[in-house]
């Protein structure tokens, strides 16, 4: 299954007052699992960035001058995501600057139904608890000490480790013993089991004697005759 963990930073927190997308970065995972594919892309959003958003992420005015328009990397950016599920924390944030951004540029919006929100998971996960990225990082034990200001790509990086342990985490490697050849007497009674399927192999102890000397089973029907009323003489 291909996800695409993503976060943008922008000139400010309103999109309604004209702020702007400045960096998007996005990375894909497959099966929970990061591909190495990711896209990072800086934006010249024409207009200037608020003081307190650059003490955010660190981006300035000067840095986003010469780079691309929104519209003329919205393509490559559609063409990263295509319809699989954006993974967005603090979702409608993020999906309300991609949207105004996209309908500029002529092209739809992003559907709600193909996001998944990882702070609504976290408060329904942990009600009353921090739920910030950081805060999360620090329950998972997710180091972000690398983390000194925002960024779009460290905090998607960031956000698909902290995604996989709010799905319940990885499932770690069975041990080195699981079998590399499957039971074929089980498969052969149950024509219902994948023959894809591994069983644990596990080893075999040796035969032991089962023998019980005679004193031992003297004993043990003297001990039979103390018991009363038993179960067993009940059967017809």
């Amino acid at each position: 299954m291909r996800e695409i963990v993503l976060d943008t930073e922008t000139t400010g927190l309103d999109v309604s007052q004209g702020h702007k997308i400045i960096e998007i970065g996005a990375l894909e995972i497959m099966n929970l699992v990061p591909s190495g594919k990711t896209l990072h892309l800086y934006i010249n959003p024409e207009r200037d960035i608020d003081p307190d958003a650059t003490k955010i992420h660190g981006i300035t005015d000067e840095f986003v001058s010469d780079k691309p328009l929104f519209k003329y990397v919205a393509q490559e950016f559609l063409d990263f995501i295509k319809d699989d599920k954006l993974v967005i924390h603090n979702a409608s944030f993020d999906i309300g600057f991609l949207n105004f951004e996209l309908n500029q540029a002529g092209f739809p919006s992003i559907s709600n139904e193909n996001v998944i929100d990882t702070l609504t998971i976290a408060r329904q996960k942990f009600p009353g608890a921090q739920a910030s990225l950081d805060a999360l990082c620090r329950r998972f034990q997710i180091d972000n000490t690398h983390r000194d200001l925002h960024g779009a790509l460290i905090d998607a990086d960031l956000l698909a480790s902290v995604y996989v342990e709010l799905k319940g985490g990885l499932q770690p490697t069975l041990l080195s013993d699981i079998a590399a050849t499957r039971s074929e007497n089980i498969i052969n009674n149950n024509s219902n089991i994948d023959s894809n399927f591994s069983f644990i192999s596990k080893r075999q102890r040796p035969i032991r004697p089962h023998h019980v000397a005679q004193d031992e089973l003297d004993k043990h029907t003297e001990f039979l005759k103390l018991i009363t009323d038993p179960i067993w003489l009940q059967i017809d």
